[in-house]
């Protein structure tokens, strides 16, 4: 005996532990691999294979792609993991082909930021990121189809990228069959007259350019210099779902300013209906649905037109009711009316050269012209986020321009402002403020002393004189007043029935229409970085861009010597980007035949942002191999077409972190709707049903001055939480990870425990959807299951197999048929800390029974267990004497006969308090159970001769009698 062997190791050389577990687990992990048990067989292309289960239903399943970091895993990060290959397993076990993959990616800002520091190429650290995450993700025994798993920075991967995006920029979007049509049906429509261009010029006097600019108001994918959000700090542009509530970018936390550059964008909005639509028929969450839906933020009301001059400005308003009660407007402060007054030239179209006679000298803001009011407010509203600008502030800034509009409905002249509480993201960047009804309309015009009329009559008792008023009366039900014109009345109406009639007369006169707007922006889609796709665009000597052909693809990112952005001070405004790639000019200018002749061409020298790999990579999971296609027509319409309960196809189950509500779930939804409509999926959502997995936590611990220190070295004692280098700590539940000091990685369980126990572990915590914190010293409890599930079967001294051929006691079929049919229920339904508690359950019955198991029982508990503890259901049964896999035997099927108890207790109340307990069967008639109830001697007694005046009577569980 060595001094490290204990005497219970001697006793029991073959007991389950960890080094047991080790080598079962890394024994069976090589099977699978070798004999390929987890690939899924398409049923055409390279991997078409075993018909048998091509033939079977199918269920994809798939996980939100994992970033391959720099840290690798901590045990928070494979919760979903280990949900899907859970779910996955049983499903194949019920008879299903299950495709489970899992890829990387793998492009974007963490890698760019990481090689920036340690001067180490992104290509080079994010491989190796690959590398050790494949590694730790075996080790928990997933069970992934390798063949099919992708890496976004794989040219063979992104040249399918570059090919969508190409898609994208030759398609329109044809109102009239509300889908995307192909680029060339437009140019047709322009060459035969059909369709006028916005000069009314024919097509062919048109030149490249002007053809070219045409095409760009159409094209779902176009350049266009517009108002972005500049984040000096990481030296790229950012689309609005990655700036945060306060301003600030989601990476890095740096501040974020609204600058005018020339950008690549998506048309996105032009499928605001159908991204709403749709969303009915998906199974996901209504948290997600509904973030969805104020996202996009659809809104009915009107376009109308206030003349300015020459000018008009154009609002949309949710209440045109009330248009007689505008006294004055407002514009956004980057409204192009007033663009070029931040010069202080007076260039804006709105901004006279000076104040009009008569002007309030609390709207001019001190200044001697509106173009130096103007300029110096813009530069104010500018160091804004739009959080801050339309927080309710207590007091309202803004200036006036010096020009007056003229209200359609009325012919009064209204007083036009900018205040920074109007923002160019939402309907066109202008309002009519109807001060009496809107409660920042109201603030604002007390603050600079503007009239209000009251068109909405109060039904609160406060009077119709709105300079009697404490606040805005604003209301969908009450009556129209003060609201009549030379040709026009809304007095008496209700809201909707005015709505209706004042848009009607504003159509009438060409003034106004009734519209619907859309809280959703196109989707800003350069970036500023090298880690990322190049765009497979040049450009000619006048600026037009041209797509490369296919046969281009991919065009692969060059290798720079510096790969870093240009970053400034991240408070810094007056300052404009330099992409990494502009700086390689061999790369950037180059000499192209495009089909009509070697020509000098420069190329696009933004990256695509890090989202467009995730946009579309279910479908290369399909068909990862195919170079010929974006994915086989066959392939897809199997894995992912639509059917019965799925009208829009999409992936089966898609289990990710609720944090991509909008960004990559919109984004992705938009990507497969294009293709559909193009006719190159049949699958118009990418992913039917979504579930979303909760966060393990982990104590953070920091000391006195708020730094985290190591949660291994703390420890409890005399009511408090100390630090042993530093005194008493506070203890905080949070996120698990590198920087908080608290990270567990799987690596550390696996070695003290096991795979299996670290995957039981996570299933047993808690609802899979609600996050839950870690505790390691309750690893313990699922290693224990293990080992007496291990010892139920073999013999710890002998290592034989334990197990009879006899029949099993009726009480032991019971708990077993009870298990299967309750675990069975679990599985389906992704409650797997219930079905691990069956099956504990089931094996505390054997455990307390004594004696051998019989082999019926031990093989279904073995069966049971497989989905979540894989590695030693495979040895156990294979240790029973079967010769194939555990991952494709059937999942047991429970017998009713034993899943219904024999007997159930019903409770007895009087005056609802119990009296008696009766064992009764199930199926009591309510008859029945009244007259036993009634009958029973401790319910005689009780009663003692009184009347009954009413029995309650809930067969089989509860009798109550309600005495005369």
């Amino acid at each position: 005996m060595s001094e490290t062997t204990t005497a219970a190791e001697v006793a029991a050389p073959h007991r389950y532990t960890a080094a047991l577990a080790a080598d079962i687990e890394a024994r069976w992990q090589d099977f699978w691999e070798e004999k390929g048990t987890y690939e899924a067989p398409n049923p055409e292309g390279d991997l078409a294979g075993d018909a048998e289960l091509v033939a079977r239903p199918k269920k994809f399943i798939m996980d939100m792609f994992p970033y391959p970091s720099g840290a690798g895993l901590h045990v928070g990060h494979p919760l979903g993991f280990i949900a899907t290959d859970v779910y996955a397993r049983h499903q194949r076990m019920t008879g299903h082909n299950v495709l489970h993959t899992l890829g990387f990616d793998a492009f974007g800002l963490p890698a760019e930021q990481y090689a920036v520091q340690t001067g180490t190429h992104p290509r080079v650290s994010t491989e190796a990121n690959i590398v050790n995450m494949r590694r730790q993700l075996r080790r928990l025994g997933l069970g992934h189809d390798q063949r099919r798993s992708v890496e976004t920075i794989d040219p063979a991967y992104y040249k399918w990228t570059q090919w969508i995006f190409l898609q994208i920029f030759n398609s329109w979007y044809d109102p009239e069959a509300d889908a995307a049509r192909p680029i060339d049906t437009l140019v047709a429509q322009f060459e035969a007259g059909t369709r006028q261009t916005p000069d009314g010029r024919s097509w062919s006097e048109l030149s490249d350019v002007e053809r070219a600019n045409v095409l760009g108001e159409y094209r779902l994918a176009y350049a266009s210099d517009a108002p972005v959000n500049w984040c000096p700090g990481l030296g790229t542009v950012l689309a609005n779902e990655e700036v945060t509530a306060d301003g600030r970018s989601e990476r890095g936390n740096y501040p974020v300013f609204k600058a005018k550059l020339r950008q690549w964008n998506m048309r996105i909005t032009a499928y605001a209906d159908r991204l709403l639509r749709d969303l009915d028929a998906l199974d996901w969450p209504d948290a997600i649905k509904l973030q969805q839906r104020n996202w996009i933020g659809r809104s009915e009301g009107a376009r109308v037109d206030f003349p300015v001059g020459d000018e008009k400005i154009t609002v949309f308003t949710t209440r045109q009711d009330t248009l007689f009660g505008a006294t004055y407007m407002v514009l956004a402060p980057e409204h192009p009316l007033i663009a070029g007054a931040e010069d202080g030239d007076g260039t804006g179209s709105l901004v006279p050269d000076a104040w009009p006679e008569g002007t309030h000298e609390v709207w001019t803001g001190g200044h001697a012209t509106p173009a130096e009011a103007v300029a110096a407010y813009r530069k104010q509203a500018a160091s804004k986020s739009d959080v801050e600008r339309q927080a309710e502030a207590k007091d309202k800034t803004g200036v006036f321009t010096g020009v007056h509009a003229t209200n359609p409905v009325s012919g009064e002249q209204v007083p036009v402002f900018i205040a920074d509480y109007v923002l160019m993201g939402y309907g066109t960047g202008a309002i009519m403020a109807v001060p009496a009804h809107d409660t920042r309309d109201f603030a604002f015009a007390r603050a600079f002393e503007l009239p209000m009329r009251c068109v909405v009559e109060p039904t609160d008792g406060r009077g119709t004189d709105p300079a009697t008023w404490d606040d805005a009366f604003a209301s969908y039900d009450a009556k129209i007043v003060n609201s009549s014109g030379s040709d026009i009345s809304l007095d008496g109406l209700g809201v909707t029935a005015a709505k209706a009639k004042i848009t009607e007369w504003l159509a009438a006169r060409g003034i106004g229409e009734g519209t619907v707007n859309y809280r959703l922006r196109d989707w800003l889609f350069s970036r500023q970085r090298y880690w990322g796709e190049p765009f497979p665009i040049v450009y000619d000597e006048a600026g037009v861009a041209h797509a490369l052909p296919e046969s281009m693809l991919p065009l692969e990112l060059p290798e720079v010597e510096d790969y870093s952005p240009r970053t400034f001070d991240a408070d810094d405004a007056d300052t404009q980007p330099e992409t990494p790639l502009s700086r390689n000019e061999d790369w950037v200018n180059v000499t192209l035949d495009l089909g009509d002749g070697p020509k000098r061409y420069r190329r696009e020298t933004n990256t695509m942002p890090n989202w467009a790999g995730s946009c579309w990579y279910e479908l290369r999971y399909l068909d990862p191999t195919n170079a010929d296609k974006l994915v086989d027509r066959d392939v897809e319409q199997y894995w992912m077409g639509p059917r019965e309960g799925q009208p829009h196809g999409g992936v089966d189950l898609y289990v990710g972190g609720a944090e991509h509500a909008v960004l990559h779930l919109l984004y992705a939804r938009f990507w497969s709707k294009v293709l559909y409509d193009l006719g190159h999926v049949s699958s118009a959502e990418p992913f039917h049903k979504l579930y979303n997995q909760g966060m393990i936590q982990a104590y953070v611990y920091r000391d006195s001055r708020g730094i985290a220190v190591p949660a291994a070295e703390v420890e409890e004692h005399d009511g408090g939480v100390f630090y042993y280098e530093g005194g008493k700590v506070s203890r905080l539940l949070g996120k698990m990870g590198k920087s908080l000091k608290n990270a567990v990685t799987p690596d550390e369980i696996c070695a003290e425990y096991g795979a299996d126990t670290l995957r039981l572990y996570e299933m047993a915590m808690g609802p899979l959807d609600v996050s839950r914190p870690w505790d390691t010293r309750a690893v313990v409890g699922q290693y224990r299951l293990l080992q007496r599930l291990w010892r139920n079967v073999v013999d710890e001294a002998t290592g034989e197999v334990t197990v009879v051929d006899t029949e099993p006691d009726d009480a032991t079929l019971r708990a077993l048929h009870k298990a299967i049919d309750g675990v069975a229920q679990d599985m389906a339904n992704l409650r797997f800390n219930t079905a691990i508690a069956k099956v504990t359950e089931l094996n505390n019955h054997l455990t307390k029974a004594g004696g051998p198991v019989s082999r019926t029982v031990a093989e279904q508990l073995v069966l049971l267990i497989a989905p979540l503890a894989p590695h030693i259901a495979e040895e156990l049964w294979r240790r029973l004497g079967h010769t194939g896999s555990v991952v494709h035997a059937d999942f047991p099927v429970a017998d009713p006969a034993y899943v219904v108890d024999e007997t159930v207790t019903c409770v007895v109340q009087i005056k609802g308090k119990v009296k008696a307990r009766l064992e009764v069967a199930p199926s009591i008639s309510d008859a029945d159970l009244e007259a036993a109830a009634l009958a029973e001697p401790a319910v005689v007694a009780a009663l003692n001769g009184a009347g009954i005046r009413k029995v309650i009577v809930r067969a089989p569980k509860l009798v109550n009698i309600v005495p005369a």
